[in-house]
């Protein structure tokens, strides 16, 4: 195997770049790229609960922002590459029913066998970002069920087979609040846009009318509406 030193430094490399590296491909998005890379660094530095995934983070904004671009560059370089990347559009899942399909069917119901969406791909791809794209259409029992996984890492699927996702990176995506984002910017000069954090302010009274309090507990960064320099 890779000798643990080598690993780790490898890894420390890596991380310093990462920043950088992401900076090249998602274009006017510092501060969100910076609160990412650091939650990264938390993760990897072993310092939260090392069963849990390297990094659980939502992604707040408006179309256009960049955060499915950020999810492949991310998965290019901490994972080697863009097949890293396991997407999954929240969309289909606005029924309660559908959450059998994310894990596999149990024993005796329709698709038996088949393996979930969700966990069979990460079964096959353990080392991969995983994409919950506008998170906020799925069903609150498909939400309650990410709440385990980022609670304790994994997940056992129709056919009882624990997944383990403790070695994948998960971003959520959602725009919900975007309208909150995009009327803090409206009419304004690049230079007088509020800052990061006072985004988040301005998005929480939406997150909290969508979202359990559990999810607001993640990681939140806000993705602002490209500037124009990068567009």
């Amino acid at each position: 195997g890779i000798p643990v030193g080598k690993m780790v430094n490898d890894e420390i490399k890596q991380i310093l770049t990462l920043e950088d590296k992401l900076g090249e491909r998602v274009m006017g998005q510092d501060y969100a790229l910076t609160q990412l890379v650091q939650g990264i660094k938390t993760s990897k530095a072993k310092l939260e609960d090392p069963n849990k995934p390297q990094g659980v983070f939502l992604l707040v904004g408006p179309s256009g922002g960049g955060k499915t671009e950020t999810a492949l560059a991310l998965a290019n370089e901490l994972y080697g590459g863009e097949q890293h990347l396991i997407t999954i559009n929240m969309s289909e899942y606005q029924e309660a029913h559908t959450v059998s399909s994310l894990k596999g069917a149990p024993p005796g119901y329709v698709g038996y066998g088949q393996g979930g969406v969700l966990t069979e791909a990460v079964r096959r791809n353990p080392y991969s970002v995983v994409l919950l794209d506008e998170i906020e259409k799925a069903h609150s029992d498909v939400q309650e069920l990410f709440y385990q996984v980022f609670d304790k890492g994994t997940l056992e699927d129709g056919e009882g087979r624990v997944i383990d996702f403790k070695n994948t990176t998960i971003l959520l995506t959602s725009n919900t609040g975007s309208s909150a984002i995009m009327q803090a910017c409206l009419n304004q000069p690049v230079e007088e846009w509020p800052t990061a954090e006072d985004l988040i302010e301005h998005l929480k009274p939406s997150l909290y009318k969508q979202f359990k309090p559990a999810f607001l507990g993640l990681s939140l960064i806000p993705i602002s509406e490209p500037t124009r320099q990068s567009q």
